[in-house]
């Protein structure tokens, strides 16, 4: 049986305070982002049942995880970091740091870099900030919980890719670049399909603590919202221009 999977948008960042602030390479955490850290911690419902966490391994959504999930970590669960998690845009805020800066960063702490590669930060090829491309890697990020052996596991991203990983384009003005405020958790189930999208839906339960009764957008208006978004978000410096 496929597991239940629990998206969290990192905490605030350094680049979050401001647009000049995107120009920080791979920026930590706010001293507000490590408060909403330990609020994540005290207020996310499902501790006990968590058996996997993983996290991009930028270093904001790396500290995000280690301090939200802080219960996990003490009892003894080690971070995977997951490359393809990482955010959409090639913007310096978004450009990780080579593996071995961050095992050393991190060498004290229960972190697994085992699946980052040298060419993780390149933003070429699969890791390039074209809409189509972003697509495609949220799709293997799917496929590849999917195929996963635990039934319940966090993951921590970035609230532009957010959309591309859980494909719904709600409320994805309603912040800058994402529709998730800082450390928001959602809750989603794979779904019976023909194909390999591994697609995904929330749980009635995370969507009705959010949105109460309010009647989900059809495959149709989110098709056209995301059009909206990525002409948006291209001319923002986002997503490269499908022009180019």
């Amino acid at each position: 049986m496929a597991p239940t999977v629990h998206f969290v948008r990192h905490a605030q960042g350094y680049h979050n305070l401001c647009f000049a602030n995107q120009r920080m390479h791979d920026p930590s955490l706010t001293p507000l982002g490590e408060e909403q850290c330990r609020k994540l911690a005290q207020d996310f419902p499902y501790h006990g049942n968590v058996d996997l966490i993983v996290a991009s391994p930028l270093r904001r959504t790396i500290y995000t995880a280690l301090i939200g999930f802080e219960p996990e970590f003490r009892l003894g669960m080690t971070l995977l970091t997951l490359p393809e998690a990482q955010e959409i845009a090639d913007l310096p805020c978004d450009t990780g740091s080579d593996v071995k800066l961050l095992e050393q960063e991190f060498r004290n702490e229960p972190v697994d870099f085992s699946l980052v590669n040298e060419g993780w930060t390149s933003k070429r090829g699969k890791w390039g900030a074209y809409s189509w491309v972003v697509e495609k890697r949220a799709q293997e990020v799917r496929q590849w919980l999917k195929a996963r052996p635990e039934k319940n596991i966090v993951l921590v991203t970035h609230g532009g890719f957010l959309h591309y990983l859980t494909e719904d384009w709600a409320d994805s003005g309603k912040f800058n670049g994402t529709g998730w405020a800082n450390t928001e958790f959602r809750s989603y189930d794979f779904v019976d399909e023909v194909g390999d999208n591994a697609s995904i839906k929330e749980t009635a339960t995370s969507r009705e603590w959010r949105k109460g009764t309010e009647h989900p957008m059809s495959m149709q208006e989110q098709q056209e919202l995301k059009a909206v978004k990525h002409k948006y978000w291209e001319a923002r410096g986002y997503l490269v221009s499908s022009k180019v």
